[in-house]
């Protein structure tokens, strides 16, 4: 993968993002850090995951490890942002997804001000599927 942080943590437990440079991929980036080998996600399912979303290179800006309850959504249906529509489709129960994710595919040229997201920022995100309901 080009240019992709990396996370040593494991499935399940909150992670570190450490940033190889202060360049953002351009295009989205799908890892898989760890495989699980539960259902597969189809558009239109209810998943459960647990998460850690930071800027590129910049601040932690929102984690559900921390609340200690996994978001649950419905994904491929435009409901989350569509990085996350694109790089959780097709992937298992059970695996640790890491997403780099450039401004298009997330909070466009707005951001999220109060989240501390500017508008172009890069998102990466640490996603574990824990669930399909």
């Amino acid at each position: 993968m080009e240019n992709m942080p990396s996370v040593n943590e494991p499935f399940g437990t909150k992670p570190t993002i450490s940033f190889p440079s202060p360049d953002a991929p351009a295009q989205l980036q799908v890892e898989v850090l760890h495989a699980g080998d539960g259902d597969v996600i189809e558009a239109g399912d209810t998943i459960a995951a647990h998460y850690l979303g930071q800027v590129w290179d910049g601040n932690v800006f929102d984690n559900s490890f921390d609340r200690g309850q996994p978001l649950v959504f419905q994904v491929g249906v435009g409901m989350v942002i569509r990085g996350w529509d694109d790089g959780l489709v097709g992937q298992r129960v059970g695996t640790r997804v890491l997403l780099s994710i450039p401004a298009e595919l997330g909070y466009g040229d707005r951001g999220v001000p109060q989240a501390g997201i500017k508008g172009g920022d890069t998102l990466v995100f640490v996603t574990d599927i824990v669930g399909k309901l």
